[in-house]
């Protein structure tokens, strides 16, 4: 595809015996220059990189020293070449990444033309490999046909060499819907769906045509481009057919084209051999992105469906009196309800269940009137319907006067596990490990001093102060004043904003936060000792141990920590209406915990080893233990 790098218009590809023989390939591009030829088929040789940083954005599709040199080892390689201000073109030959010759000039029209001849005539062993030719040549026509739909303002075309009429042709003014009616005919191109998707948060676009619930194949269809370069994301193809399976009938798929453009130096296209597949930065987030986008294209076009019947045979007509009934009585028998088959059965998603599920319920009394429990010396109202621990709260009720009451301490069951602390401010140092120097920011809707801050911690038992130490007021400037100085580091890497606003006479705020998961925001409690420990904590002057600690840090105040939730959950009221408007839009730490930070250990945490050994993860079985019941049986 070195051709589209040169700006070619017009593609000719001419094919003999699968490509063994004979492959030819034709362009109108700008040409090479004669003083070039010499190095075209040497090792590392390319035209593309002016400076040594242009390896961090690579958006072509490669270099000449790389297919022309290793073609140039196992085939022979002929070369016509012609550039615009050229006044005749050059023939030049080569083998072994060497020129035979010196360029012969020749007659020929702007662009390049390179032959291969013979390839594998000297390795028998991989020639041998080769499958025959028409299955040779069908790869080199598929793999041409999803590059003609994805370059709409080029023309294509494949042949074999000796017939006139070309298995694939496309027209240089043809759009992309136009070349997929060439390539795939008509059936799928009137039933597509034009997608087009972009998110500035994770800095890519999306467009492409997919197909709607009225058609569907065999096989699924999935043109993949990523940056322009074709390739395979099985997560991708996965995720998206987990959607039409809503759609589609059973054992069928649909037809896909997509093209991805993502942010070069976020890319890494060196993870396979081929180049066949590629890794991006947040790859199942952009996932779960162009997954959810699908889903909502496909659910505004489901107004109209499409459906084949057939014609029933000319015969005696058939009433529902011939169909028999089962009597009252058999129905009521203990053994007549048959076992229904599997394909009568519906199909669950394990990853839907909670873990409620697994809970024993606890057995509820007798109905009754509402008992009285005596806490403390105080007589708490206490319902027999708030004995179900697993779906409400508790709550310890003190009455205050004739129809109030006030929330003295709520308790939640599910977060009080004392694993969940370590284990959530392990997930986020992984998560601060691995999405360095790319965070998200949450923004503070007031600046927050950093004085008042440093202030805070100081009086807080936990800082652990003495007079020993100094006057706080004096300690509270040092920690503004030194923090001021690493504002700059700490706002590139870890999206930690400061400032050097005046406010209350006081400069150095704190305005904003590195986002780290989607939907979650840290205990704002904890801020006060979070700017304490940034100051004293972290050793500034060693690279390796400041961005360790730095990240153990933030860490531990983005961790769940029991005794911020309890203090943060907000008060209930008795009355409906009124407890509404005090929460707000505000969700619970219960609901942050099941679905946001139970959601990421899955996705995002790697268990340390010693989270095994002190509890905070426990096995449920292993491997070889489970192979040692099933050869029992």
């Amino acid at each position: 595809m070195y051709v589209l790098d040169a700006k070619s218009t017009s593609i000719q590809v001419t094919v003999k015996d699968g490509g063994l023989k004979l492959i030819q390939i034709q362009d109108n591009g700008t040409g090479i220059r004669k003083e070039d030829l010499e190095i075209l088929c040497e090792r590392f040789t390319t035209s593309k990189l002016q400076k040594f940083e242009d390896l961090a954005s690579i958006v072509t599709y490669g270099f000449r020293g790389e297919a022309l040199a290793s073609i140039s080892h196992v085939a022979h390689v002929t070369v016509t070449t012609k550039t615009a201000d050229g006044k005749c073109a050059f023939r030049a030959s080569y083998c072994d990444g060497r020129l035979k010759a010196s360029p012969k000039p020749c007659a020929g029209n702007q662009g390049t033309q390179i032959t291969v001849e013979d390839l594998f005539y000297n390795i028998a062993t991989r020639r041998k490999a080769l499958k025959n030719p028409s299955d040779e040549y069908s790869r080199i026509v598929e793999v041409m046909s999803r590059y003609a739909i994805h370059n709409s303002g080029v023309s294509f075309a494949v042949k074999k060499q000796g017939e006139t009429v070309a298995d694939v042709r496309t027209l240089p003014n043809a759009s992309t819907l136009d070349n997929i009616r060439t390539v795939f005919g008509n059936a799928v191109s009137r039933e597509l769906i034009e997608v087009c998707f972009e998110d500035p948060k994770f800095a890519f676009k999306m467009k492409g045509y997919i197909s709607n619930a009225n058609y569907s194949v065999k096989k699924c269809i999935f043109l993949l481009f990523i940056n322009h370069r074709l390739v395979e994301s099985s997560a991708l193809r996965k995720a998206i057919e987990t959607v039409y399976a809503a759609y589609l009938p059973k054992n069928t798929h649909p037809f896909l084209y997509l093209s991805l453009e993502v942010l070069p130096q976020n890319v890494d296209v060196n993870v396979h051999p081929t180049k066949h597949e590629v890794h991006f930065l947040h790859e199942d987030s952009i996932i779960e992105s162009v997954q959810q986008h699908i889903e909502s294209k496909l659910l505004g076009s489901n107004s109209s469906r499409t459906y084949f019947t057939q014609t029933l045979l000319p015969g005696p007509a058939i009433t529902s009196n011939d169909f028999i009934k089962p009597s009252a009585a058999s129905a009521t028998l203990p053994g007549s309800s048959d076992k229904p088959y599997a394909h009568q059965m519906v199909r669950t998603d394990s990853k839907e269940q909670k873990i409620d599920a697994f809970l024993q319920p606890i057995n509820k009394p007798q109905e009754g009137p509402p008992t009285t429990v005596s806490t403390d010396g105080r007589t708490v109202c206490q319902d027999s319907e708030m004995e179900d621990i697993s779906d409400i709260d508790l709550l310890a009720v003190e009455e205050a006067g004739s129809s109030n009451a006030i929330i003295q301490k709520p308790l939640h069951p599910c977060n009080d596990d004392p694993s969940s602390a370590p284990a959530s401010q392990e997930l986020f140092y992984q998560i601060l490990i691995y999405d360095f120097g790319n965070f998200g920011v949450l923004k503070l809707s007031s600046p927050a001093p950093l004085y008042e801050l440093a202030m805070l911690a100081l009086d807080s038992p936990e800082s652990g102060w003495t007079e020993e130490d100094g006057p706080k007021e004096g300690l509270a400037e040092y920690i503004v004043d030194f923090l001021k100085t690493k504002s700059e580091m700490l706002q590139d890497y870890f999206s930690l904003g400061i400032d050097e606003v005046r406010i209350l006479f006081k400069e150095g705020n704190l305005t904003g936060l590195p986002l780290l998961l989607e939907n979650y925001v840290p205990a704002l409690e904890g801020l006060p000792m979070f700017i304490l420990r940034l100051a004293t904590e972290v050793n500034w002057d060693e690279e390796k141990e400041c961005f360790e600690k730095l990240c153990k840090e933030c860490g531990m105040f983005y961790s769940i920590r029991k005794e911020y939730m309890l203090e943060t959950e907000p008060h209930v009221s008795p009355n409906p209406g009124q407890q509404n408007q005090e929460l707000g839009t505000d969700k619970p730490w219960k609901w942050t915990v099941e679905h946001v930070v139970s959601k990421a250990f899955r996705t995002l945490l790697l268990p340390p080893k010693h989270f095994a050994e002190d509890g905070s993860i426990l096995q449920l079985a292993n491997l070889p233990d489970l192979y040692k019941v099933f050869e029992r049986c």
